[in-house]
């Protein structure tokens, strides 16, 4: 059976664990990410504190820094200071216990000069394959964002997929707005999918709607689930406890959960 999981709320933090604890849900981490954090030794420690302190789920991951992380930038100080956050979101899932953290391309589907395409490629796998080499005790996925087809993502997935340790966390609800079909996104992704972000939309702008509320055909999500990547934990990303117990009911509804 799927591992499912929702975002946790830490100022309703009793809620968000008693919802996981009805349906056997894990937990993703949404606080880490946030510049503000992460410029907040004092703070991040205390966020830390709190979720460690709590009866968490055994299923664990965190999503990272992505604000303007560049790590392909053609500026070096860019590029320095992508690394440090890359480095800072996964020292952080040490700590609070994730085992897995979620990065995003960030490469701009507009930009499709071979020149631009190939730094892109070349700078994302020389800087993650020693990232992965450096912390080998963690699962680190790659989620496609902007990306209007699986192509970049693909190509990348082929240099790192040596590393027992990567994975493409393939956010479905991004591809459901692009113009490539879901199921192409699925076959073509699939040897690399180990995790999975859903919610739903209006096919238009990705709106994080609890899962049932919007336009995307959850059919279609159900068999392509079954047939590509069945193995993948999922996260339930949408961010109010409304909106997850709606998910939660509607997934249950449709047997898969």
């Amino acid at each position: 059976m799927t591992q499912f999981l929702i975002i946790p709320q830490r100022h309703n933090l009793e809620e968000s664990l008693a919802l996981a604890k009805d349906y056997h849900l894990g937990f993703e981490f949404n606080d880490f990410y946030l510049p503000d954090v992460l410029d907040d030794a004092s703070l991040c420690e205390d966020i830390i504190a709190t979720y460690r302190s709590a009866p968490l789920p055994s299923l664990l991951t965190s999503h990272g820094d992505f604000f303007d992380v560049l790590i392909f930038s053609d500026d070096k100080e860019i590029r320095k200071i992508s690394a440090r956050r890359i480095r800072e979101s996964l020292d952080i899932a040490r700590k609070v216990g994730a085992g897995s953290v979620i990065f995003h391309t960030n490469h701009n589907p507009s930009l499709k000069a071979d020149i631009y395409v190939q730094n892109w490629l070349r700078r994302n796998a020389d800087f993650w394959n020693e990232i992965l080499t450096e912390y080998t005790d963690l699962n680190i996925y790659m989620e496609n964002m902007f990306d209007d087809s699986p192509k970049m993502l693909e190509m990348l997935s082929l240099e790192l997929c040596k590393h027992a340790n990567y994975g493409v966390c393939f956010d479905y609800a991004h591809a459901a707005l692009s113009n490539v079909p879901c199921r192409d996104w699925a076959k073509t992704l699939a040897p690399f999918i180990k995790h999975v972000h859903i919610n739903d939309n209006d096919l238009i702008t990705d709106l994080h709607l609890a899962v049932g509320d919007g336009k995307i055909d959850w059919e279609e999500f159900i068999s392509l689930q079954k047939e590509y990547f069945s193995d993948a934990t999922v996260l339930i990303e949408t961010a109010t406890i409304e909106n997850q117990r709606r998910s939660v009911e509607f997934l249950k509804k449709h047997h898969l959960l």
